[in-house]
């Protein structure tokens, strides 16, 4: 069974493509993750941004699709949970895409 991610694609504030995800990424979902991270490429190669704002969890596996990700297009802005950016920055991610740590509300932290 599917661990449960929902995802939503849109235009950013400066019309870039955006994805936005809620739930856990992995294994059991990294391929509807990364058909959605294809579609919102579209093969532009262009600047796309990538909320995960509301994911607390990410496997190796969507580790692996962000970097394959961020080789596929010029500019790579993600979002994430404040629980994420160490991940991100141990991993190395960090130092191919910009990583920014959402700004939740109070008593969401955790």
């Amino acid at each position: 069974m599917a661990t449960p991610l929902t995802l939503n694609t849109d235009l950013d504030s400066e019309g870039s493509p955006r994805l936005t995800a809620a739930g856990e990424i992995d294994l059991s979902n990294i391929d509807v993750f990364k058909r959605a991270l294809s579609d919102v490429n579209a093969g532009t190669g262009d600047s796309i941004t990538i909320d995960l704002s509301a994911v607390k969890y990410v496997d190796s596996a969507g580790i692996n699709a962000l970097f394959d990700q961020a080789d596929a297009v010029d500019q790579l802005h993600v979002i994430v949970h404040p629980l994420l950016v160490r991940v991100l920055t141990v991993s190395g991610f960090s130092k191919i895409a910009r990583v920014e740590a959402a700004t939740l509300p109070p008593g969401q932290g955790t």
